[in-house]
C-alpha cells in the first residue's frame, strides 16, 4: 500500500494518534474502536472514540490512541456537521428505522413551503428530549435498555445550539438535510419534532457526520482500509526484524 496518500504515514500510536475513521452502517462506535484495538495488539494502548454515532448512522468518528485518549473530551465538545434523510407522514418508537412504524398521518396537505419555514423553529438555541431509545444514562444504566424491556422512564430536558439546519431536497415523504449543531444534540429527536411542528410525524431514514470541528470526513479512513495498512506495517517491521 503506497504511503504516497497523506492520511498514511508512519504513525506513533503509544505516543498518540487521532484517527478519522468513516464509521460502517451497523457498526456501533465501539465495534470500531475494538477493530482499531484489536489490530494495535500485542500493544496495550488506551484507544477511544470522541462522540458516539448511533448503529444506523455513518460518517465521521473520531479514535484516539494513547496519550491522545486524554483530549477526547475536547475533540468530543466540538460543533458537528450532519446530512441525512427524514420520513415524513410516520413514526417509529425510537425515531429511526431500528424499530417498526406504529403511527401514520396524512401529509397531503403539507406544502414545500410549510416545510421549508418551519426549519426556523429548529434553529438556534432549542430545548429537546433525548430519544427513549438511546444511549443516554439514567441511574447508571442506558435508555435504550429500559426501553427494550419496555420499562419508562422519565427523560430530562436538554439544550443544545443549531447554528444551521438547512433542506436540501423535498420528495415527499422524502426530505433531505444539513445540520450544524452542537455536542449533544439528538438528530432523531430533532426530526421527531420537526414533524410535530408539521401537524404529522417524523423519523430519521438516513443520517452521515461529516464534520466534527475542524476534522472533515472527506479525510477519513475506511475500517479496514486503516486495519489492513496497520496489519501490513507490522509484518513489514517483522520481516526487517528477522532480516
Amino acid at each position: 500500500m503506497s504511503t504516497e496518500n497523506s492520511k498514511f504515514k508512519d504513525f506513533n500510536f503509544a505516543e498518540g494518534e487521532l484517527l478519522l475513521i468513516n464509521k460502517p452502517y451497523k457498526w456501533t462506535s465501539f465495534d470500531v474502536v475494538g477493530k482499531i484495538r484489536n489490530s494495535l495488539k500485542p500493544l496495550k494502548l488506551k484507544v477511544g472514540h470522541a462522540g458516539t454515532l448511533d448503529p444506523l448512522a455513518t460518517g465521521l468518528l473520531i479514535i484516539c490512541t494513547g496519550k491522545l485518549t486524554k483530549q477526547i473530551d475536547t475533540f468530543q465538545a466540538e460543533e458537528k456537521e450532519y446530512t441525512g434523510t427524514m420520513i415524513l407522514g410516520a413514526t417509529t418508537p425510537s425515531f429511526d428505522m431500528e424499530t417498526e412504524v406504529d403511527e401514520t398521518f396524512d401529509i397531503s396537505q403539507v406544502s414545500n413551503d410549510q416545510i421549508y419555514a418551519a426549519t426556523a423553529q429548529f434553529t438556534g438555541d432549542i430545548e429537546q428530549y433525548p430519544p427513549a431509545h438511546s444511549a443516554v444514562k439514567i441511574n447508571g444504566e442506558r435508555l435504550y435498555v429500559k426501553a427494550r424491556l419496555g420499562e419508562e422512564v422519565e427523560l430530562r430536558k436538554r439544550f443544545v445550539t443549531v447554528p444551521e439546519f438547512e433542506i436540501t431536497r423535498i420528495e415527499l415523504p422524502e426530505i433531505d438535510f444539513r445540520i450544524v449543531c452542537s455536542k449533544g444534540t439528538y438528530i432523531r429527536s430533532l426530526v421527531s419534532d420537526f414533524g410535530k411542528a408539521l401537524n404529522s410525524g417524523a423519523y430519521l431514514s438516513k443520517l452521515t457526520r461529516t464534520r466534527s470541528g475542524n476534522f472533515l470526513l472527506a479525510n477519513s479512513f475506511e475500517v479496514l482500509e486503516l486495519v489492513n495498512y496497520i496489519r501490513s506495517k507490522k509484518e513489514e517491521a517483522k520481516s526487517q526484524s528477522e532480516a
